[in-house]
């Protein structure tokens, strides 16, 4: 039995028909769907080259094969090739396929309206909040109002015609995007880390060293905030505290990120270093680093984050736009460990096989603490360190063919 599953990645195809990924989710991610289904058919923008950069990695292979969607970047191109597209979507699954739709994404909305014209059953991945991706400041675009409101309302009218939905968060994202009453629901990770990625000790500070932050994320849109924390570290200097920033990632707003820099005065202090593959490389970067920051203005459960915990590297971040006690609890530091962690004595008291803790910021509360990561690398991250559970039966109800329910459109 094939699962269709879309997604809002971008893939590269070199001429021998080969699919490829630099910063996105590999075959790797994909082959979790063969736990329940025969087959794989992913469907995704693809754009030809003659070669890839060094350290891209294969999407398609064994159980897993690419339907290919025209490449295009950003509201504009994608109206200019939407008839192409939709002529793809519409061919990409047949009525005995189960299609599973990581959402939100203009892809998935394309398949989700051909399924229900034919009173076809899918299932949901709900990963973000559209009305947080086009909040002020995150997209550059006139119609960023419309879009806001346009792409939320489409999100729960999918929602409330799905059989089945996978939610990042234990609660915000429900509460946004609730799901028809009845139907199987859950609240899963989909980060999947090594043992590799983890360290057991807790890390010791480095007293009289110029404190080094880090961030990862793309730089294709603002919502990761880099621009904020550019700002944040020309305040601290200003203040007379010398901190450097180290950013892992790239996209087409570097360029502008980098004259924020310089016009702020903290050219020398900041530093662009690109894509950085995963795995022991991204894993030196994160052991370098004082503190990894994400200033996010919208994230469902950020992969950087958890992997920036799993290395036991303290982590300052926004709640952006999700509900927080979805990944920590809260635990307050009294400003006396402030004052200690500042001098270099990491407030890292886990003792041996703690995982790693890190801090975020919280209005009206001093810093709290994320949990360490017990049990199994590949434990889904819920508070209290509960599994995801869910409520409902086998994946492969989504290939019903009797006549579900569906919204009005």
């Amino acid at each position: 039995m094939r699962v269709v599953v879309t997604s809002e990645a971008r893939f590269s195809r070199t001429p021998d028909g080969a699919v490829w990924t630099v910063d996105g989710p590999d075959h790797g991610f994909w082959t979790r769907y063969l736990s329940a289904f025969d087959r794989v058919r992913l469907v995704a923008r693809v754009q030809d080259v003659d070669q890839v950069d060094d350290g891209a990695r294969r999407v398609d292979g064994d159980g897993v094969v690419v339907w290919p969607i025209a490449h295009y970047i950003g509201p504009r191109q994608y109206l200019s090739v939407r008839r192409a597209i939709g002529a793809a979507v519409r061919s990409a699954a047949a009525g005995e396929d189960a299609v599973i739709l990581r959402v939100p994404s203009a892809i998935g909305t394309l398949l989700a309206d051909e399924r229900d014209r034919r009173y076809l059953p899918y299932g949901l991945e709900v990963v973000a909040d559209p009305y947080d991706v086009f909040a002020p400041g995150v997209i550059r675009h006139p119609l960023r109002p419309v879009l806001r409101r346009r792409f939320a309302a489409r999100l729960r009218r999918e929602c409330g015609s799905a059989v089945a939905a996978s939610y990042v968060t234990e609660s915000y994202l429900q509460s946004r995007y609730p799901a028809k009453p009845g139907v199987p629901t859950m609240a899963a990770s989909s980060i999947d880390l090594p043992p590799t990625a983890f360290v057991t000790r807790a890390r010791t500070g480095r007293p009289g060293a110029e404190p080094t932050l880090v961030a990862v994320g793309t730089m294709d849109q603002l919502y990761k905030g880099i621009d904020t924390l550019i700002e944040a570290v020309a305040r601290l200097a200003s203040g007379g505290v010398g901190v450097r920033l180290a950013h892992i990632g790239t996209g087409r707003f570097r360029a502008h990120l980098e004259r924020l820099a310089a016009r702020r005065g903290v050219g020398d202090r900041v530093r662009f270093l690109g894509w950085c593959p995963p795995g022991e490389p991204l894993a030196r970067q994160l052991d370098a680093a004082d503190l990894f920051v994400m200033p996010s203005r919208t994230e469902g459960l950020p992969r950087a984050l958890i992997e920036a915990m799993a290395r036991a590297l303290p982590a300052v971040a926004t709640a952006g736009g999700r509900d927080p006690r979805g990944c920590c609890r809260r635990r307050t530091w009294s400003r006396r460990t402030i004052r200690r962690a500042r001098r270099g004595d990491r407030p890292h008291a886990g003792g041996s096989g703690t995982a790693g803790r890190g801090v975020r910021a919280e209005p009206g509360a001093g810093p709290t603490v994320f949990p360490e990561r017990p049990g199994a690398p590949t434990r889904d991250v819920l508070p209290g360190g509960r599994q995801a559970t869910a409520s409902g039966a086998d994946p492969r109800q989504l290939t019903r063919r009797d006549r579900p329910d569906v919204t009005s459109r």
